[in-house]
């Protein structure tokens, strides 16, 4: 049995990433506060009963269960924000939304190391599934799995990261085709409009049914072999970010925030981008949930 009875919650953070993940507890059944500078901004986040705001951090804190916060990614600001909580709560698990810190690192701090972890949502956190639950080194296997527990009833897929290590796992696989695809752009091999058709429309649209391990079985890994033989010696390899990203920051060509990155932006809506992006999730989640119904209504 665990040590850990998760029935009330904290989020800390005013972007997206703490109001959706406050949400995303608060329908899965805790009595949730988000935590703000500003008492009624934290509270018109607000969406459904047990979703409260405040503006007393050492209060909130104290009276979670579990907190997870989604402050600004900086090592020194995390480490003092887990050192404050570790002393006002002696009982919560205390958590951190962050997708490449370390979270030993961030714990190192703290008396009660073995109820730290990550748990790294994805943007958005109300709509995405997957949740990642690094343990740091002295993270204990009953927080772990109390969590886990936790966002199983709250409706997500979370997995476990055993090692703490940059990037945890989706940031990893992230990273590798992130650093591909300015590769295929650098070397003129297509443009940065095809290579986002070719993932949209190509390996990207079977992933939501089809993970790329499974592939890998499925075609052989005879073939597999074959193939990563023959690919990768030709795959940007490099111990660092292309050149190539690093010369439109250089220039001052940031993406949206600036109007040019990859894409011209003067023609083009971000808000359209993500808008489109939110329905496409929504109707993959509906179809999900209704694939799931009839697969349990055949086993009755």
């Amino acid at each position: 049995m665990s040590e850990y009875n998760l029935r009330s919650a904290a989020a800390i953070g005013t972007g997206l990433m703490g109001p959706g993940t406050a949400l995303t507890l608060a329908l899965g059944g805790l009595e949730t506060t988000i935590v703000s500078r500003d008492a009624d901004r934290a509270a018109a986040a607000g969406a459904a009963q047990r979703l409260t705001g405040s503006a007393d951090f050492d209060q909130a804190i104290a009276a979670a269960d579990i907190v997870i916060e989604s402050a600004l990614e900086d090592m020194a600001l995390k480490q003092q924000l887990f050192a404050r909580m570790d002393g006002l709560n002696p009982r919560a698990i205390l958590a951190t939304n962050t997708s490449a810190l370390s979270i030993t690192q961030i714990a190192s701090g703290c008396t009660r190391p073995e109820r730290v972890l990550t748990t790294h949502f994805w943007n958005p956190p109300h709509l995405i599934p997957l949740v990642e639950i690094v343990k740091g080194e002295r993270t204990s296997p009953a927080a772990a799995d109390a969590v886990h527990r936790l966002l199983r009833s709250c409706g997500k897929t979370p997995v476990i990261v055993r090692k703490d290590r940059r990037g945890q796992i989706g940031n990893r696989l992230q990273m590798a085709l992130v650093r591909e695809a300015v590769n295929i752009v650098a070397e003129g091999i297509a443009d940065a409009n095809d290579v986002d058709t070719v993932i949209r429309d190509g390996l990207g649209i079977r992933m939501p049914a089809y993970g790329t391990l499974e592939h890998m079985d499925v075609a052989g890994l005879d073939l597999a072999l074959s193939i990563n033989d023959y690919v990768v010696a030709d795959l940007y390899n490099e111990p660092r970010a292309p050149e190539t990203l690093r010369q439109l920051v250089r220039s001052g060509n940031l993406g949206v925030k600036t109007g040019r990155g990859f894409y011209d932006w003067s023609t083009r809506s971000a808000d359209a981008v993500k808008a489109a992006r939110d329905a496409f999730l929504v109707e993959v989640l509906r179809y999900r949930r209704g694939l799931q119904s009839r697969q349990t209504n055949c086993l009755r």
